[in-house]
C-alpha cells in the first residue's frame, strides 16, 4: 500500500462508482440468460464494459455531447453480441441494460465509508452517468453515507474533462488540496491529480486490465491492492480493501499493514 503522508489535512473524498464501489461484474453475470455458460458470460460482461469505455473516451476526444449512461451501454450491447455470435431478446438486452441500476456494493466498501464519516470527511460520488443511475446504485448498494451525487448529466461535462472535477471543487467549496479522488480507474485519477486533487487508487480484478499497474502505483499518491497485474479475481478481497482508506489518505499513521 502506498500512502499519503500523514497528517494530509483532506477534509473531502471524491468516489467514482461503478467498479470502484460496486461490483458490476457480478450484478451483470447474474443478469445474463441461464443458458449461457460460465465462460461466456464472464468473457461477455469483461467485453461489454470494455466498449463502453471505449465508447466513451472516444466521444470524449471527439468533444460529443455527454450522452445517457443507458444510451450508450445499449449500443455497445449489440456490439458485443454481434462480436460473441450470441442472439438476445429485446426484453432480455432492456432488462439486461437495466441491470446496471442494481449492483452490488464491492464488500470492504460499506466499512471503509462509514470509517471517513466517523472522522468527519464529506463523501461525494463523482462519476459519469446520470442521477437516476446513480439514486438507484445507491439503494442497490445500501451505499447512503455520500453527502452528495454528482453526475456527468448533473454537471453537463464528463471524465475526464478537467471542469468535471473544477465543477465539483466549486460546487462542495474546497480547494483541491482539501480533498481525494478514490478510483480504480487510471485515467480519472490522472486528471484529478493535475488540478491538485490527491489521489488514491483501488485496485480491483475487473478494472483497468490493460494498465500497467506498477506505473500508476508510482504516479498516484496512494495506491491500495495489488501491483502484480495479474489482476486475479482471488487476490481482490484479501488486498484492496477500502477498510485502509483511511491510512491512504493520510488521516491516521499505518501502524504494520
Amino acid at each position: 500500500m502506498k500512502c499519503i503522508q500523514y497528517p494530509s489535512g483532506i477534509k473531502a473524498v471524491f468516489f467514482d462508482f461503478m467498479g470502484t464501489c460496486l461490483d458490476w461484474y457480478s450484478g451483470i453475470t447474474a443478469a445474463l440468460p441461464e443458458r449461457l455458460d460460465e465462460n461466456t458470460k464472464r468473457s461477455l460482461a469483461i467485453a461489454w464494459r470494455e466498449a463502453f469505455f471505449a465508447d466513451i473516451h472516444e466521444r470524449f476526444e471527439q468533444g460529443l455531447p455527454v450522452e445517457s449512461f443507458d444510451t450508450t451501454n445499449a449500443r455497445q450491447l449489440d456490439v458485443v453480441l454481434k462480436q460473441h455470435g450470441i442472439t438476445l431478446s429485446e426484453m432480455e438486452k432492456t432488462q439486461l441494460v437495466q441491470a446496471w441500476h442494481r449492483m452490488p456494493a464491492w464488500e470492504d466498501v460499506a466499512e471503509g465509508l462509514r470509517d471517513l464519516k466517523r472522522r468527519g470527511l464529506e463523501l461525494f460520488v463523482l462519476a459519469n452517468g446520470t442521477t437516476r443511475l446513480q439514486l438507484d446504485l445507491v439503494r442497490s448498494s445500501k451505499l447512503h453515507e455520500f453527502n452528495m451525487l454528482f453526475s456527468s448529466e448533473l454537471l453537463g461535462l464528463a471524465k475526464p474533462d478537467p471542469k468535471f472535477y473544477t465543477t465539483a471543487l466549486k460546487l462542495t467549496g474546497y480547494r483541491p488540496e482539501e480533498t481525494a479522488m478514490v478510483a480504480a480507474h487510471a485515467y480519472d485519477l490522472q486528471a484529478a491529480k493535475k488540478l491538485g486533487i490527491r489521489t488514491v487508487y483501488i485496485s480491483r480484478w475487473t478494472e483497468d486490465t490493460q494498465v500497467d499497474l506498477r506505473q500508476v502505483y508510482e504516479d498516484m499518491d496512494g495506491f491500495i491492492g495489488s501491483v502484480r497485474g495479474d489482476k486475479e479475481k482471488e487476490d481482490s478481497q484479501d488486498i484492496a480493501m477500502m477498510r485502509h482508506l483511511s491510512v491512504a489518505l493520510g488521516l491516521e499513521r499505518a501502524k504494520g499493514i
